[in-house]
């Protein structure tokens, strides 16, 4: 199995990237998120998941053990391929989707092109169970409101991606309360 994957990045496609490993270019499927930060002939160093089918041999790379992990947790539930698992992390960072199972938020895997409220409640059953009470404990702590889940909708209703979104209502002040006033303060943080 290949668990780490060392080389220099000869090509970057859609979705994944060609790491040439001395005779060898691999092609490694990574998180959309990480694309834009890639470049060709930049060393880059891989945790990987190796995904065997029938017809089809597939490898997955991700920048941090963390991701790895999570992705491996989310191709175990049952419906969840490594296609939608790598698109879930391209969508919303790990810190998000342990908020999420923390504190039952279907609502923010929904925003995950391809999941639907009740794939999120599944995923989010199944999630449960495997991150640590003191995960759980201390992503449930940090909370997520009905004002902000509306805020992060208005945002990405605006084009906003929803890691931009959840950053901007990480930046707001306790203390500004309401839809409308958390909706001006993070248009504000977002714009240049």
């Amino acid at each position: 199995m290949i668990s780490r994957l060392r080389g220099r990045i000869e090509e970057i496609l859609d979705n994944s990237i060609i790491v040439d490993v001395g005779a060898l270019g691999i092609e490694v499927s990574v998180p959309a998120a990480h694309l834009p930060t890639y470049r060709i002939d930049q060393a880059v160093f891989l945790y990987t998941h190796f995904h065997v089918r029938e017809q089809e041999l597939a490898l997955f790379g991700f920048a941090t053990d963390e991701e790895l992990r999570l992705f491996e947790l989310l191709i175990g539930v049952s419906g969840v391929g490594p296609r939608l698992a790598l698109n879930i992390i391209s969508t919303l960072p790990p810190d998000s989707i342990r908020l999420a199972v923390a504190n039952d938020e279907p609502g923010l895997l929904t925003r995950v092109p391809g999941i639907g409220k009740k794939s999120a409640q599944k995923i989010l059953f199944h999630l449960k169970d495997k991150f640590t009470p003191s995960e759980i404990d201390m992503w449930g702590a940090a909370g997520i409101s009905d004002a902000d889940t509306e805020v992060i909708d208005a945002l990405t209703s605006l084009g906003y991606s929803v890691v931009e979104a959840q950053r901007a209502m990480q930046g707001l002040p306790k203390d500004i309360e309401g839809v409308e006033e958390r909706l001006r303060a993070a248009l504000s943080q977002l714009s240049p």
